[in-house]
């Protein structure tokens, strides 16, 4: 019975680390200096290794709006030059294609759309989340450290009940490194990919009297204006 209560209150105390460790890796991730200085789950001092411009993750989003004579060909232009750059279509539509392209090639890729219409609005924007991701990977690293210790803890357990417990907290803690290893791949992707969204909107063509028109138009403006 005392050695029961000896590994409950064990337990609790690891319980009780793990979450403080889960709540405060945000905080101290944010409070590091500049320099790449941060402080782990036991307030140690550490310098994250390979803190440089080429580990940033930015995800860049682009919105190019075409008026074109025919979408369906169009839509065939398109995909072939998010294969060409080595990208995909996410969305296809006959007003809205959404193509995601790696990042090295997304600037070469956007000009080749622009020549597939009127281009009559275009915006590029980049969202860092270098700081979200760093979060996650110390939370990460921190369940991971969290979930060895359990296991060591499930050997020493010596009834059903010490070991139901643990493997409670066992199941916690992997569905907290699996949804934070979801966000952390989810990050990775769309920072190495850039979106590229294409409204696309049909030229309108004039009927027949629309025709006659613009061909008195020209007439009379080449009696009045010449070169």
């Amino acid at each position: 019975m005392k050695t029961t209560l000896l590994f409950l209150s064990f337990l609790s105390s690891l319980i009780f680390s793990s979450c403080v460790s889960q709540r405060s890796a945000s905080y101290a991730y944010e409070s590091g200096p500049a320099g790449g200085v941060y402080l782990d789950q036991n307030n140690e001092l550490f310098e994250e290794e390979g803190r440089t411009e080429m580990n940033k993750k930015v995800i860049f989003s682009s919105s190019i709006y075409l008026t074109v004579e025919n979408p369906d060909t169009v839509i065939v232009r398109l995909t072939n030059i998010a294969q060409k750059h080595k990208g995909y279509v996410q969305e296809s539509g006959t007003t809205k294609c959404v193509i995601r392209i790696p990042n090295e090639t997304r600037t070469a890729a956007a000009g080749e759309i622009e020549t597939c219409g009127k281009v009559t609005y275009k915006n590029t924007t980049g969202e860092d989340v270098t700081d979200q991701y760093a979060d996650y990977a110390i939370r990460l690293d921190n369940a991971k450290k969290a979930r060895q210790r359990y296991l060591e803890l499930l050997e020493k357990a010596e009834t059903v009940a010490e070991a139901l417990l643990v493997e409670k907290e066992l199941e916690r803690l992997n569905e907290t490194i699996d949804l934070l290893e979801g966000k952390m791949n989810r990050i990775d992707h769309l920072s190495t990919y850039s979106t590229i969204t294409i409204y696309l909107k049909e030229k309108k063509k004039p009927g027949i009297i629309g025709y006659i028109g613009i061909g008195i138009y020209h007439s009379v403006k080449w009696l009045f204006v010449r070169n």
